[in-house]
């Protein structure tokens, strides 16, 4: 059990709800994460083998090599044009922006028309972002949130999202005996420890489940509901219809809106009780990309079928990009290869659990891998 002075910010929590009730899953997922002070995202570097999870980029150079390919690529359907911002959300170490500008560099005029903006709010991940794409001698800026990113007119935006959207808040809805009731947390009054509860059914938690599921759904039934994540889709769709441009979601999830409590926490690369530890843990849950795809159309953009992360690199080129990497390699280093390669691409590992949703402008040339077209 955490004693009150280990953990500030799990007091704080307990003494929101002490003043106004019980709060809803994206208000403590804000302040587990974006406390100002204590947040989990504020105060530390959460990447990489000495962190408490490891991504796509850190697993091997071939993943960020062929996101910068793909937007290299797309950049020139789009008529190659000379001035282009290529922003990432949620950026970690820069580790896959270093990788994809590396990648880039023989790409004729490419390098020279990219402007690199960067969505986020870890003053200790600028500092890393910043050390890692100094060598290429591009200019970069920082901002809080997409929608701060000043829009220019007749520049079009290319924008990457690895594992972004699942550190988003969401909100969780319970079915009841007669309709659907928000899930909240609270404090148990005898142990005095956060808790989930049930709020009251509304005619409002039941609109926010699609008209699609209600009919299936059964008593106890939970549907997970991330409005960031539906804004920021929408922002950028706008953004790409106003100026051309494409968006590249990678993230782990589910292809289809669908019922299931996905909340998890992770510390140091094990799941961990999600209430325990506020701020010091990593909350994510599984991102809705029917819902992102939506969000998108319903603003003007088009998206392709969701595809699985291994089905995309395989279309990039992956495997012919290890055995490239092989050639000159020793044996350990060919194996060390091989074991990434799998762990990417691989339907028991990353390969299926992780999808893939691109999107683009109205008036944009499809970019590369668009399977299924929609909008």
């Amino acid at each position: 059990m955490t004693e009150p002075s280990a953990n500030p910010l799990l007091e704080h929590i307990k003494r929101r709800i002490s003043l106004s009730g019980p709060i809803t899953i994206a208000d403590f997922m804000n302040e587990a994460l974006a406390h100002p002070e204590y947040g989990y995202y504020r105060k530390q570097d959460p990447f990489g083998r000495a962190g408490d999870f490891i991504t796509a980029p850190e697993i091997s150079q071939m993943f960020g090599e062929l996101i910068g390919l793909w937007a290299a690529v797309s950049w020139q359907q789009m008529g190659g044009p000379s001035k282009i911002d290529l922003v990432e959300l949620g950026p970690g170490r820069g580790t896959l922006m270093s990788d994809a500008l590396r990648a880039v560099r023989n790409v004729p005029g490419f390098s020279d028309a990219i402007t690199v903006r960067f969505v986020e709010t870890s003053p200790v991940l600028r500092t890393h972002q910043q050390t890692s794409i100094m060598p290429y001698g591009i200019p970069a800026t920082w901002h809080e949130a997409f929608d701060d990113i000043p829009g220019r007119a007749g520049v079009p935006t290319i924008v990457i999202g690895n594992e972004f959207f699942d550190a988003l808040p969401i909100r969780q809805f319970e079915r009841g005996e007669t309709g659907w009731a928000e899930r909240l947390v609270g404090v148990d009054a005898e142990g005095g420890e956060l808790g989930f509860v049930r709020g009251r059914e509304t005619p409002v938690a039941d609109a926010l489940v699609p008209a699609t599921l209600r009919g299936t759904a059964k008593k106890g039934d939970i549907f997970e509901s991330c409005g960031p994540a539906i804004a920021i889709a929408d922002q950028i769709a706008r953004r790409l219809n106003d100026n051309g441009g494409a968006a590249l979601f990678i993230d782990y999830g589910h292809p289809h809106s669908a019922f299931g409590d996905t909340l998890q926490a992770v510390k140091a690369h094990e799941y961990h009780p999600v209430l325990n530890q506020p701020g010091d843990v990593d909350l994510t849950a599984h991102v809705d990309f029917a819902a992102i795809s939506r969000a998108m159309i319903e603003a003007g953009a088009r998206t392709g079928a969701v595809l699985t992360q291994g089905t995309f690199l395989v279309m990039l080129g992956i495997e012919q990009r290890a055995e490239l990497l092989k050639t000159d390699a020793s044996e350990d280093q060919a194996k060390a290869i091989d074991q990434a390669l799998s762990r990417l691409i691989a339907p028991d590992q990353m390969g299926t659990l992780f999808k893939v949703l691109i999107g683009y402008g109205a008036t944009t040339t499809p970019p590369p891998c668009i399977s299924g077209a929609e909008g």
